[in-house]
């Protein structure tokens, strides 16, 4: 696709270029494999590493690329999508939502500790929110924070964490005000996935499957006071400040794979023949393919004005949030309008494993419902347009 000179220079184009062809060698011809496998080797780290994939908005000090705007982001989301496999995508890439509160919110010594073995794809960082009981609810949370001295003795359990078998660090949301209820009284911890008392249970998923997704469980886990990402009780401000970027994400590899879905689709229609002729000269065919690329259209339009006001400081602010999550609505339902569409369209061979359609497929709730389900978006958005 010709990228729009509004919003590209040729140092993004360049970019993608190299993402391109580190997913050509590195991954498109191994996903399946590695999704039948329900894992991918841990070596890719360090390959995207090398390739400034890790990097994109990381001090430069850590090792990282702090001048990639969100265009360099979407670009990665999109070029990656091409391989066709959420599961070894999102683990990949699951510091981007597990490392930025580090780097926002650590200390000068936690983050020179840390940061630099994550962007360099020696270490795994995951992020640690959501627990049993309460889904998107993450004021509802319980895991609970006890100071002793100089640590923290947490206790409680945390659940569907991308990465949480193979993670060496968990950004985790811990209660520690026990009085308090809701949004105060939470704090953010840097906890040692290595540390004793922590037992890892793997999960079983519809989609994602070369992606551990975990449950947790914290008996007692002793973390240093050190490890505190921001200030004590006021940790509530460091979830929503991931939450926009971490939504961004969703919003383009959710349009990234409606792409893959389209294209697969597209190409199928052109060499499929039925009574007689190509399915895309069936025009109800024609039709269904107008639909998907329709909705690409209006996605890739809403995604390029988010990215560009990201990058504008006096557009900071609750219209800037609500579009964030708009926009992760619209293409997360891009995505399953897509999915959709290009299984019918590929017909049997759509409902066979190997092909990326049908991957995807399963993938699309994973989408919908992480980082916020469409419904929690939606009142989000009410909130911050102001009714």
């Amino acid at each position: 696709m010709q990228l729009n000179p509004m919003y590209y220079n040729e140092q993004h184009q360049a970019f993608a270029d190299n993402v391109r062809r580190f997913v050509q060698k590195e991954m498109t011809p191994f996903v399946n494999e590695w999704d039948e496998a329900e894992t991918f080797p841990r070596e890719l780290y360090k390959k995207a590493a090398e390739i400034g994939l890790l990097g994109l908005g990381f001090g430069e000090e850590y090792g990282g690329i702090p001048d990639a705007d969100p265009f360099y982001s979407l670009l990665a989301g999109v070029e990656m999508a091409k391989a066709g496999s959420g599961g070894v995508h999102i683990s990949l890439m699951v510091h981007t939502i597990g490392a930025p509160p580090i780097q926002h919110f650590g200390s000068e010594e936690l983050k020179a500790k840390v940061l630099p073995d994550i962007i360099s794809g020696e270490k795994i960082s995951a992020l640690a929110i959501t627990e049993p009981g309460g889904g998107s609810d993450v004021a509802a949370l319980q895991t609970k924070a006890v100071r002793d001295g100089g640590y923290y003795i947490v206790s409680g359990e945390k659940t569907f964490i991308t990465s949480g078998i193979r993670a060496d660090y968990y950004t985790v949301a811990v209660r520690t005000d026990l009085t308090k209820t809701g949004a105060e009284g939470i704090s953010m911890l840097l906890i040692d996935a290595h540390s004793d008392g922590i037992t890892k249970t793997p999960l079983k998923k519809m989609g994602w499957w070369a992606s551990d997704t975990a449950h947790l469980h914290f008996d007692q886990v002793r973390v240093p006071v050190s490890n505190l990402l921001g200030r004590e009780n006021a940790g509530f401000k460091v979830i929503m400040n991931n939450f926009n970027m971490e939504r961004f994400f969703l919003g383009v590899v959710a349009y990234g794979y409606a792409q893959v879905c389209y294209e697969e689709a597209l190409d199928w229609a052109q060499q499929r023949r039925t009574f007689g002729k190509r399915l895309v000269d069936h025009q109800v065919v024609r039709h269904k393919l107008v639909d998907m690329a329709t909705q690409l259209t209006i996605t890739r339009a809403l995604l390029e004005e988010t990215a560009w006001k990201m990058t504008q400081p006096q557009l900071q602010g609750a219209d800037l949030v609500a579009q964030i999550s708009m926009l992760k609505n619209v293409a997360t339902r891009t995505m399953q309008f897509c999915a959709d569409a290009a299984v019918q369209t590929l017909g049997g061979m759509g409902f066979m494993r190997g092909t990326k359609s049908e991957r995807i497929y399963r993938e699309v709730k994973v989408n919908m419902i992480g980082g916020g389900a469409e419904e929690i978006m939606k009142d989000l958005i009410s909130k911050q347009l102001g009714y």
